[in-house]
């Protein structure tokens, strides 16, 4: 089977499921597992590649509505896939399957194109085992699901019961602020959290500071989609600009961090389950005070965000 995959939680779902060498193409976002690199590329972002600020960016989306990626019709012509991997769920996020429908036109009939929309951490299991069933895997899908879901028990096992469970802020985007949704509350509650400004099942939203602020949250997490946690603390400094930081119950405790957002909440991937743990640690550390990937947390000074 050839498989194109155009969304990177995709194709690390194939790569995991022993799928490698039958991904003849990826999107330019994909760069898990390293191998992935290594495949052509479909896709590229009319983004200009200078642009990293959160706020520029938001900027450049919605000047262009949305509307930020090309796909390479010559090239897919040229490979001649069997399946096509894509999503509908953001079309921010990656090309969205009305994109990909359209160019597949150029396609035998036969092709099959496959839009993945999970909205919560079952329904990303769900989708590795449609993928292992597509593709004659589902030997090794089930193994996988039934490994995220013994650590996701193991998790909820220890903060079902809790009684005190913090409120947490999780930060999709920076400048402007938006919080999270789809799977993140989902993950937070799991952690032993209360999040009471995501959206469970929805896309994540764009949020007024004020609400925020009025919130009182607990614990603070940066985690602004697509970016690694060393990009998250090079603009950490602009939260400096939102008014009443000094009033959040986070803020007096220190208790703001960045996280690799791309790795491990952003993608609707195996490795959301590796985010579901360090969102417990960072939680509940007294219950996990082993932090499975120290690398993707830091926390955020007092200094870098005083107003």
């Amino acid at each position: 089977m050839r498989i194109c995959s155009l969304l990177p939680s995709a194709t690390e779902i194939a790569f995991a499921l022993g799928l490698g060498t039958q991904v003849v193409a990826v999107s330019h976002e994909c760069d898990y597992p390293p191998e992935a690199s290594n495949r052509p590329v479909l896709t590229k972002s009319a983004i200009h590649r200078k642009i990293h600020r959160s706020l520029e960016v938001d900027r450049e989306v919605e000047q262009r509505g949305g509307d930020i990626y090309e796909i390479d019709e010559k090239l897919l012509e040229k490979l001649k896939p069997d399946l096509i991997l894509t999503q509908e769920l953001c079309h921010v996020c990656a090309v969205s399957y009305t994109k990909v429908k359209e160019a597949a036109r150029i396609l035998d009939a036969d092709t099959k194109i496959v839009s993945l929309e999970p909205t919560n951490f079952e329904e990303i299991v769900d989708n590795i085992l449609l993928i292992g069933r597509m593709t004659s895997r589902l030997g090794e899908a089930e193994k996988l699901a039934a490994q995220m879901l013994q650590r996701r028990n193991r998790v909820r096992e220890k903060t079902r019961s809790l009684q005190d469970k913090p409120q947490v802020f999780f930060m999709e985007w920076l400048q402007p602020p938006w919080a999270g949704g789809h799977w993140i509350p989902q993950m937070v509650d799991y952690a032993g959290g209360v999040d009471g400004l995501g959206r469970l099942g929805k896309p994540s939203h764009r949020i007024d500071w004020t609400e925020v602020v009025k919130y009182q949250p607990e614990i603070i997490v940066l985690s602004p989609c697509g970016f690694d946690t060393n990009e998250v603390m090079e603009e950490a400094h602009v939260l400096a600009s939102y008014e009443g930081w000094k009033k959040t119950p986070a803020f007096k405790s220190s208790r703001i961090y960045a996280v690799n957002a791309s790795a491990y909440f952003s993608r609707s991937g195996p490795r959301v389950v590796d985010g579901l743990e360090i969102l417990a640690h960072i939680i509940h550390p007294e219950l996990f005070p082993e932090n499975p990937h120290p690398e993707a947390v830091r926390t955020v000074p007092k200094e870098m965000i005083r107003a």
